[in-house]
């Protein structure tokens, strides 16, 4: 679209100014994600996000409806949304977005963030406070407002898995399947008499277990303990597992397909991971000890969250990749929490889930539990391993949740460290695993690990210490990431343009030879401005000359 058919079609489509839109002109996000209060995008998340939900328009002029455009910095949409979620307390996931827009004729990008409702009983704050829309202006929520979100029903909306199949009968149901969660039901109850569940009838055991509504077969009882054929009773939702193998190439070199009833197909889904049997030679002993290259728990926690968690009306599988060195699991659906950081921070059971009735099915049959612990488990597991921390890699535009679990460690001394200092925390070694993969960290926890000394660098490129790289024996690593020094790359540099003689070199050329020793942390953009910068500095001593687009040395 034009920018003049854009600006009509954002009128036609977004009430301006009210309590579920506002437009904003918002010229660089750098700063407008978490600026002043009152006056970021933050703010009016917070205060439409308290009314009914709605959108906010970034990039367009509040009073004349200009398209200015606005720059999104390092931000992707899925970049941004994270933000959102770690930076608005309470704000819930689910249906949270973000619609982006680039005129045609000028480039101009504008954003339309598609804000949720707040959930029952849970206003989102912003600064650590709640806000509102009156007329023109945000202030803290009213009284009257914060009264009325607190006084909702806790469950205003219907749970998919809680509802009846028509004609479904206990005949669509596995009798081994009931059998063995008739076992696992007496292990999660201990303190009822096994003599008195083994006298129930199958419906009494299946409504005492919440799977059974009113003489009615729900959703959740077909998922785990339906026959295969049973499941044609909920289309068009897919119930799937799919496991697949793939080589170094990632060609897939073998599969299969798995469904109802999940408490036993489970099973005979990790019977197929390879699941190798590794050795580690520890400190302090010539015999070594075995393990498995997978957790069982850990392998098994993600998949009953997977199929716990699916949004099943999504129509998409859970898949189950075993790739060399890791494990891939993807199920659909928004992960509600908003972000691992929340997750392993929040002390006991969710709030709320998005399938209740099949995730109190699961914790009768002794499948997940609902403390809350599952997720800090996993992660604690890989720690006591050795082994890189588990990647979680939310797509809340997408809606699809997947887990990298690994098998193999990035670095054994490196590893080695995180679980011999006592000093760091589990915290601390899941955010030095990320630097160690690569990945982006928040500013607040790049900051807390510059401060300490645990990584150095300019956010948002990091890398961790000398002092760590000395210790693991990293040296090499190190410096290749961080690059040489850089009077050490001028006399490279010298040396090259010196050889070249009266032909000369273009810059170009000379980033092609120096791009092993300049830091391989940078793009290949940031390195040529950083080898732009170094031979201004050298024509400046007199070292070197420009004539045209080629390089002299000076005589």
């Amino acid at each position: 679209m034009t920018e003049l058919e854009l600006q009509q079609y954002l009128i036609r489509e977004y009430p301006h100014e009210n309590a579920r839109c506002e437009w904003k002109e918002f010229k660089n996000l750098k700063n407008s994600f978490c600026g002043d209060e009152k006056d970021d995008v933050i703010s009016y998340v917070s205060a439409i996000a308290n009314m009914e939900g709605g959108f906010l328009v970034i990039g367009v002029h509040d009073k004349t409806l200009e398209i200015v455009g606005t720059d999104t910095y390092n931000y992707d949409r899925q970049k941004a949304i994270l933000r959102l979620t770690d930076r608005c307390a309470n704000l819930s996931s689910e249906g949270l977005d973000i619609i982006e827009y680039i005129t045609s004729d000028t480039q101009r990008k504008v954003w339309v963030i598609r804000i949720p409702k707040h959930l029952p009983k849970r206003p989102v704050y912003a600064h650590d406070k709640a806000w509102q829309r009156i007329e023109d202006s945000l202030v803290e929520l009213t009284l009257e407002r914060l009264n009325a979100i607190l006084d909702e029903p806790l469950f205003t909306g219907s749970d998919w898995s809680a509802e009846i199949v028509q004609n479904a009968t206990i005949d669509d149901l596995d009798e081994v399947a009931i059998a063995k969660a008739r076992v696992m039901f007496k292990k999660v109850h201990s303190r009822i008499p096994a003599e008195e569940v083994n006298a129930w009838s199958v419906e009494e055991f299946l409504s005492n277990a919440g799977v059974m509504i009113d003489g009615g077969i729900t959703r959740a009882a077909i998922i785990l303990l339906g026959k295969p054929v049973s499941v044609f009773n909920l289309r068009p939702a897919v119930v799937r597992v799919t496991w697949s193998l793939r080589d170094e190439k990632q060609d897939v070199v073998d599969y299969e397909h798995f469904t109802a009833p999940f408490i036993l197909t489970v099973d005979q889904i990790l019977a197929k991971v390879r699941n190798l049997t590794m050795r580690e030679m520890p400190g302090g002993t010539l015999f070594p000890d075995v393990m498995q290259q997978y957790d069982d728990y850990s392998m098994r926690e993600i998949l009953h969250n997977c199929i716990a968690h699916q949004d099943y009306t999504l129509q998409e599988r859970i898949n189950l990749v075993e790739n060399p060195g890791f494990l891939y699991y993807a199920n659909g659906g928004s992960f509600i929490p908003g972000t691992v950081q929340k997750a392993l921070a929040t002390h006991g059971p969710q709030r709320h889930y998005r399938n209740e009735c099949l995730c109190n099915a699961m914790v009768n049959f002794n499948m997940i539990d609902i403390v809350g612990r599952g997720i800090r488990k996993i992660f604690n597991q890989q720690w006591e391993r050795r082994f890189p921390m588990p990647d979680y890699e939310i797509d809340a535009a997408k809606k699809e949740v997947a887990v990298r679990l690994y098998g193999n460690a990035i670095n054994e001394k490196y590893t080695k460290l995180l679980k011999d200092n006592k000093d760091l925390s589990l915290e601390d070694c899941i955010l030095l695993d990320a630097v160690q993969k690569g990945h982006r960290l928040s500013e607040s926890d790049a900051k807390n690990l510059l401060e300490r000394g645990l990584v150095e660098g300019e956010y948002p490129d990091l890398t961790i210490s000398l002092s760590i790289a000395r210790q693991t024996k990293q040296l090499p690593e190190y410096t290749k990431v961080k690059g040489l020094e850089r009077d050490k790359i001028k006399q490279m540099a010298l040396q090259y343009i010196q050889n070249a003689g009266e032909e000369g070199t273009k810059k170009n050329s000379l980033l092609d030879y120096l791009k092993d020793v300049l830091p391989q942390r940078n793009s290949q953009e940031k390195n040529l401005r950083l080898l732009g910068n170094i031979l201004s500095e050298m024509n400046t001593d007199g070292s070197v000359v420009l004539r045209g687009k080629l390089w002299f040395a000076c005589k």
